[in-house]
Formats: C-alpha cells, structure tokens, sequence
C-alpha cells in the first residue's frame, strides 16, 4: 500500500548555502592573496556551489535518509493500526523528531496502563478465589461429615444443614453481586428517573433493617426531624440500593448500642447533598482510596464472621456514578465513618 511522501528540502537547502559560504570565504582569500579579485566571478562561484550542494545533498538525503525515515513511519504506523494510506510521511526532522517523541509517551503511558490492569486482574481474581473458597469448604465440610454418620443424629442433622444452608446462601449472594456488578461496568447503568421524596425512601430503609440493627442494639435515625418532604430525581429502586448498602455497613461494623444517623442537606442550588454517619469501628486513611474496589476488606485479617459479599461499595460507586453525582467518604478510626453522596434535586417539586 503507498504511502504518501511530503519531502523536505530545509536541510539540503540550509546545509548547501552554508557550504556555498564557507568555499566563496576561501575563494576571496585567496583572490586576496594573489591581488586578482574578481566580484562577479566570486558571486558566480557562491551561486553554482550553492546549487550543486544542495542537488548532491538533496539526492544522499533521499537516499540513504529519507526511506530510513519512510520505514520508521511504516512501523508506527503499523503499531498504531492506522491505515498506510491516509499516512503522510514528512521527512522534516523536527516534525519526525516530536511525532516519535508523541508516539513513545503514548505507547509508555498504554504500557503503564495495561501494567496496572494486569496488577487489579490478579488482585481480583485473587480475591474472588478467597471469597468463593470460603463458603465452599464450609458447605462441603458439614455435608462430609453428615456422609461420614452424623446423618443419623437427627438433631445435628438439622444444625449441619442449617449452617451449610447458610454457606449457600453467602454463595448466592456473592454471585448475585457479582452479576449485577458486571452489568453495570459492562452494559452500563439504565437509569429510570423519576421525582421521589428522598426522605421516605430513607424511611422505608430504616424498616426494613430495623431487626438487622437491633441484634447489636443500633439505633437507625434522622439527624433531626424533618417537617417537609425533599424531593429528589433519580433511580429510585438504584438509590434505595446505595442507601441500604451503606447503612448495612454501619451496622456490620458499628458499635454495639451505637447510632446511625442520616441527614439530607442542600447543597446548591439545584443538589441535596446525603449523609449516613456512624459510630463505628472507622477507617484509616490509607484504605481511603481503595474502599470502594471489588473485594476490598480494610480488614485484612481474612475474618468473614460479618458475612457480606465486599462488594456493597463497589456498587454504590457505579451507581451514583451512573447518576452523575459523586460520593465522599470521612472518617476516623476508632470513633466513626460519613458516607455522602449528591442527588438532583426535583424540579417539579420543591425541597
């Protein structure tokens, strides 16, 4: 396929004037020494040098230059899966010069990036492997043993299947997260928005982890008492998800009698901004910047005694991501966590 050649006579043209100069500065020398000085033999001299320099120039440039430069355009191009066609190839040193240059910190910051992939990969797959292997040499260890004759024993029967039950269900969940978040990285996030009283939806969230917060005596409340309703447009169905994921977190790693309170304040004009605090264990700043990765656990300690798929923060993520909107996160270990995220405020109805 030809490849089309935008030629550059800068550096034979330069280069030919430079040499006519340099032979014309020795030919009036030498007229000077011998006394015979001649003017227009002297500009005849410098333009004939200046035209043949640059012809000879030109030519060993094409040649033994030129096509080295054409193929180095041939190879980026080909790296770059471009078409040869539509290619131009100067042969300017400069402009070849800051294209390589380009090129290079292209490739550089690709290869980077494909390091760091590759990194999140196996960290991912690493994790995924930890989380399933868990559950599955629970379920498989009580159904062993019940095979091995505790079958027999009723009552333990009983209790083997319950917690091997439990093993499935941990099972299930994480699969389901697993294919929600997939969907939502992979086909993205179809948002139906619709006006809701942001309020309520908290409300009916409360309801239905108030028997999840009562086993460790935390108390799920407002900030205050909120006389009006505030209306927001967004997901519903989405926005209850991230609600409920983030108060189940601050009951999972909440105090005992401890409180998580959620408060809607306006931000701007046309944001509300939400916030659920709590009490809890905290988190070092460190873990800041990783928390909302798929599987990430600040406890590293490999403990699951609070269940949970790790991938709760994950999903709030893309979701008021999909949204739009963004998500903060403060906290302090030992003394408690602030989630927030921003919604849009309803225009029909206002806060």
């Amino acid at each position: 396929m030809a490849t089309i050649i935008k030629k550059s006579y800068r550096f034979a043209l330069r280069s030919g004037l430079l040499i006519s100069v340099v032979l014309s500065l020795l030919l009036w020398v030498i007229q000077l020494l011998t006394g015979k000085e001649d003017w227009w033999q002297l500009v005849g001299f410098t333009i004939a040098a200046s035209v043949i320099s640059f012809v000879i120039l030109q030519v060993r440039v094409e040649k033994f230059i030129y096509r080295r430069i054409e193929k180095i355009y041939k190879d980026v191009t080909l790296l770059q899966s471009t078409s040869l066609a539509s290619r131009t190839v100067t042969t300017d040193m400069r402009t070849l010069t800051n294209e390589i240059e380009k090129f290079a910190k292209d490739k550089k910051i690709e290869i980077d990036t494909l390091k760091i992939r590759e990194e999140y990969r196996k960290d991912f797959l690493g994790n995924v492997s930890h989380e399933l292997k868990t559950p599955l040499f629970t379920v498989q260890g009580y159904i062993l043993t019940l095979l091995d004759g505790a079958m027999d024993d009723k009552e333990l029967r009983k209790r083997y299947l319950q917690r091997a039950n439990k093993g499935v269900e941990r099972l299930i969940y994480i699969v389901q997260d697993l294919d929600l978040i997939t969907k939502l990285e992979v086909e993205g996030q179809k948002m139906n928005l619709e006006d809701f009283d942001i309020l309520e939806l908290v409300r009916n969230v409360f309801e239905l982890l108030e028997m999840k917060a009562e086993k460790k005596d935390i108390i799920l409340t407002f900030d205050m008492e909120y006389k009006k309703p505030i209306f927001v447009r967004a997901d519903k169905e989405k926005i209850q998800q991230v609600i409920t994921n983030l108060l189940v977190n601050s009951i999972k790693y909440g105090q005992r009698n401890g409180t998580t309170e959620v408060s809607v304040e306006n931000l701007i004009k046309n944001k509300v901004i939400v916030r659920v605090t709590d009490n809890g264990e905290g988190i070092s700043k460190q873990h800041f910047g990783r928390i909302f990765e798929r599987f990430y656990r600040v406890d590293k300690s490999g403990s699951r005694t609070e269940g949970g798929s790790g991938l709760g923060l994950a999903i709030v993520k893309h979701i008021i991501e999909a949204h739009d909107e963004k998500i903060y996160v403060e906290s302090v270990h030992d003394i408690g966590s602030e989630f927030s995220f921003t919604l849009e405020k309803s225009i029909i109805k206002k806060a």
